[in-house]
């Protein structure tokens, strides 16, 4: 969690307009129903509606919404209109974001945040397909030799890198090749270029009853944590 400082963001100059007004918004009256009871995480922006910074930021923190519509509720609280609750949480600048869950703080960041930002606060807390995992925990189960890294990308892709002992598999034989899939010497762990397609095949084959596991963000993911890949 990171530690609270600074000034109040800058007040709106003429002409400025104010934050949008396409996200709910909460008070202290109604604060503990719309944030702390509810069912799913409530990311909330703590702002002011005379805040030239927080006016543009609206509409990213809309398209943020509209993407985790489902899993993550997005919603404002003007700290000039509920004093009381700004107090209780020290807020000391604008905007400041803090993420709800369970009736707990899950986590909280001062000042603007880019989309990506934005995710990667709230990615912790989202719900986490059945058989998903990450790079570090594929290469910690990969280090202990319980697992194979399956490569579904075509040949040549996996010709050029791949992730140590995985084997090359295309997504589209899997489906008839499923016997030789599952004669690995370790459980099988799917991977592709950014994890979409290996994420498709998962949840199709799990309504058919046969559990898969591949890895969240593919051999992108793998490379961004700096882990090692094999190449010719």
């Amino acid at each position: 969690m990171h530690i609270f400082g600074g000034n109040k963001g800058p007040a709106a100059k003429p002409g400025t307009p104010a934050s949008s007004d396409n996200l709910p918004s909460v008070t202290e009256r109604d604060f503990e129903q719309q944030v702390l009871l509810s069912e799913i995480p409530v990311l909330v922006e703590f702002m002011l509606d005379t805040s030239a910074q927080c006016a543009a930021l609206a509409p990213e923190l809309e398209a943020f919404a509209k993407e985790m519509e489902g899993k993550i509720r997005v919603v404002k609280c003007d700290i000039e209109k509920s004093p009381t609750l700004a107090r209780q949480l020290r807020l000391q600048q604008v905007p400041t974001f803090m993420l709800f869950v369970d009736q707990k703080l899950g986590d909280a960041q001062v000042g603007a945040l880019s989309r990506k930002q934005l995710r990667a606060m709230v990615e912790p807390f989202l719900p986490r397909q059945e058989g998903a995992l990450k790079a570090r925990e594929v290469a910690e189960l990969l280090k202990q030799g319980v697992i194979t890294p399956v490569d579904v990308r075509d040949a040549s892709a996996y010709g050029r890198a791949h992730l140590p002992s995985a084997k090359s598999l295309p997504i589209d034989e899997i489906e008839t090749r499923l016997a030789e899939l599952f004669m690995l010497p370790g459980q099988p762990v799917l991977y592709d270029r950014a994890g979409e397609k290996t994420k498709e095949l998962v949840e199709k084959m799990a309504e058919t009853g046969t559990p898969l596991a591949f890895l969240e963000g593919g051999i992108l993911a793998w490379e961004a944590e700096g882990l090692p890949v094999e190449r010719p």
